[in-house]
């Protein structure tokens, strides 16, 4: 589905072997989880796993902060200095105190926190996670949490966690933000998983959208597609392109990034509609 060069321009800081197993491995497993079937899956799952992997590069969690730094990503947990100074410069300390009791994780004392902290282009975090997850994918991920990063298993081991969170519904959606809640648990980097995702759409609709002879059956697929996801002012789906269903295609091109035009099939892909 990717070739190589869009893997390399999407990700440029990508080492070697993790670009050729991605570009290896895409479009079997695309198409074996459903990322393929619209553009909203494939751009939303690039994105998400862009900003959480620093354009998979980021092995494992970097947990070694400053003490000043430690306030800021756990204000809660840190909220002097006095406070966060012990745990400062020490990852393995601070893993098992910030993720014990949490996502399967037990007490401090279990070390837990800091063997489940997060890794792979999903930064999959937690032992229930790490065993979830590594049973949809038939790897041993909770005895080896090691695994979700090798190049091999590590696309395989992002789509299985897409699969465990049921992403691919939410994405149909269009929710943007709805789909970074299930992957993140709240909306942590926004700003940059926008970018990432304005990148990911740039990269993967890489020529023109094709515009589209308007014919009736087309239209009608087209006015249910967007009655279907609240665009109810169209009316009766008719098969003529009146003023409201521009209306509706206009402000559904803006809101889900399509740019400016009409029915093409940027549209169509977008509405998850299959047409020749």
């Amino acid at each position: 589905m990717l070739t190589i060069n869009q893997i390399k321009t999407l990700f440029p800081r990508a080492g070697a072997a993790q670009v050729a197993a991605f570009a290896a491995n895409n479009a079997a497993l695309f198409a074996e989880f459903g990322i393929n079937k619209n553009l909203f899956r494939t751009r939303f799952f690039l994105a998400q796993i862009g900003h959480e992997s620093g354009g998979l590069t980021v092995e494992r969690e970097n947990m070694n902060y400053s003490a000043a730094r430690l306030m800021v990503v756990w204000p809660k947990r840190f909220p002097t200095l006095e406070a966060a100074q012990p745990f400062a410069g020490n990852p393995e300390k601070l893993g098992n105190f910030v993720y014990a009791g949490r996502n399967g994780n037990g007490p401090v004392a279990s070390g837990d926190g800091f063997r489940y902290r997060g890794r792979g282009y999903v930064q999959l975090t937690g032992r229930e996670g790490y065993r979830e997850v590594g049973a949809i994918a038939g790897l041993p991920l909770e005895a080896d949490p090691d695994l979700a990063f090798k190049p091999e298993h590590a696309l395989r081991v992002a789509l299985c966690f897409w699969k465990w969170k049921k992403a691919n519904p939410v994405c149909d959606t269009g929710d943007f933000r709805a789909t970074t809640k299930l992957v993140n648990g709240g909306t942590i980097g926004w700003d940059d998983r926008l970018a990432w995702l304005d990148k990911a759409t740039r990269v993967v609709i890489s020529v023109p959208a094709r515009s589209l002879q308007p014919t009736a059956p087309l239209v009608i697929l087209v006015q249910k597609a967007l009655r279907d996801r609240g665009f109810t002012a169209i009316g009766a789906a008719d098969g003529i392109i009146g003023s409201r269903t521009m209306a509706a295609i206009a402000s559904f091109r803006d809101a889900h990034g399509l740019g400016a035009g009409a029915i093409d099939d940027l549209l169509v892909q977008s509405l998850g509609i299959v047409w020749p």
